[in-house]
């Protein structure tokens, strides 16, 4: 049977879900690495650098490469090494530890950062015809994949018990293998090379440039809190491992999917400049809601509405861009995927050192002491507290943006 474009999508909407497997069931265990492999949080946010770090050198190199190796075999290639670092997170740990984590998670993190350059620019090239909102719906499914990998997850860990999860990623890594035979069939097209925009005139862009400042801001803005959401509901809110990923992440990444659904039948009546800057007031109050909330509960609701706030920020920049740099092919979504990974990996990074760096300083566990929290739940609140300042420069930054579109008219 002859494969079509409408394959070719359903082939990158399945990528996204490939990404959401490898970013966000890890987080999921995190609680579970902390107890049996004695990580301390410190270790546990180099785990998250390690992620997206990797896949920020991957970017950089699908700039240079991509075009020439060629997008099938490299697509199939990243699923093969999303299959792989699954595999090594299920069985390298019990053999070497924390080290064991590392490789995994470096593994799979090569096979992410070579999906989220080509899947957008695969979708994009698509004809008309084929792709109306595929755009915005390929951002969502990364959203619902997030949803599917925490309700499957925390039912899997309630079903056969906590101390069985190393057989979840050998399931998860099931997705990522079938998409690897599909990608080998399904046709591909790709920018005509006359029409791509250099790296260099992309840089020495003034709008481009700000457009790689608002997806740093937005990359840290939703990572800071779906890496930590699962840990901190456990640990610093003090739930149940069930209520805190149901009412944490799994409502955060519905919250997403929803705002990018949304976004993706209306963006093109609403003005994306304001719409940014609303989503970026959003959420710092969501941050600031739960970190400071006392009632879990309302805490929980401050994460998982922080999933709306930056629900646009990434898809958001993605489609503007495309639309005003029509050539930059390759080149372009990979310079905006690499300012995401730069956020995605600084903000949670930052989250988790200063969550373990304020579990030892006096003063601010006196703080927490007074309202009834240890060090371990007062230094979690300060971490996603200090992560408040990433979508406030987002909010900077489209100031600056607004700015130099006045001066240019």
């Amino acid at each position: 049977m002859n494969k079509t474009h409408r394959n070719t999508l359903f082939a990158c909407y399945t990528g996204f879900v490939t990404q959401a497997i490898v970013n966000n069931l890890a987080p999921l265990l995190f609680v579970i690495f902390q107890d049996q492999f004695h990580i301390s949080l410190e270790k546990i946010s180099w785990l998250i650098m390690l992620n997206f770090g990797t896949q920020l050198v991957i970017d950089a190199l699908c700039v240079k490469f991509a075009d020439r190796i060629g997008y099938r075999s490299l697509i199939v290639a990243a699923h093969i090494f999303c299959v792989v670092g699954l595999l090594f997170l299920s069985a390298l740990p019990h053999v070497l530890g924390y080290a064991g984590l590392l490789i995994a998670v470096m593994t799979y993190a090569i096979g992410g950062g070579i999906t989220d350059v080509l899947l957008n620019p695969i979708a994009d090239a698509l004809p008309k015809g084929d792709n109306a909102a595929s755009m915005s719906l390929v951002h969502s499914f990364y959203c619902w994949g997030h949803v599917a990998v925490v309700l499957l997850t925390t039912l899997a860990m309630r079903v056969i018990g906590a101390d069985a999860w190393p057989v979840l990623p050998v399931l998860w890594a099931a997705v990522p293998l079938i998409n690897a035979y599909r990608f080998a069939k399904v046709p591909i097209v790709k920018p005509a090379e006359e029409k791509l925009v250099s790296v260099k005139a992309l840089l020495f862009n003034r709008f481009f440039l700000l457009a790689l400042i608002l997806m740093i801001a937005s990359g840290a803005s939703e990572l800071a809190m779906s890496q930590w959401v699962s840990l901190f509901a456990e640990k610093g809110l003090r739930v149940s491992k069930v209520l805190g990923d149901l009412l944490g992440p799994c409502l955060f990444a519905v919250f997403m999917g929803t705002g990018r659904v949304l976004f993706g039948k209306y963006g093109q009546k609403i003005n994306i400049q304001k719409a940014l800057s609303y989503s970026a007031v959003l959420c710092i109050l969501c941050y600031a809601v739960a970190s400071i909330s006392l009632n879990p509960l309302v805490a929980l609701a401050g994460c998982a509405l922080t999933g709306l706030s930056v629900s646009l920020m990434w898809p958001g920049m993605v489609s503007f861009s495309a639309r005003r740099f029509t050539g930059g092919g390759t080149a372009m979504f990979s310079l905006l995927a690499m300012g995401g990974h730069i956020g995605c990996s600084i903000g949670p990074w930052m989250t988790g050192v200063v969550s373990a760096a304020a579990e030892n300083w006096r003063w601010v566990v006196s703080i927490g002491e007074r309202q009834g929290l240890d060090a371990m739940q007062t230094g979690l609140k300060s971490g996603l507290l200090l992560a408040a300042i990433f979508p406030l420069a987002l909010l900077i930054g489209m100031f600056l943006f607004r700015r130099a579109e006045v001066e240019k008219n």
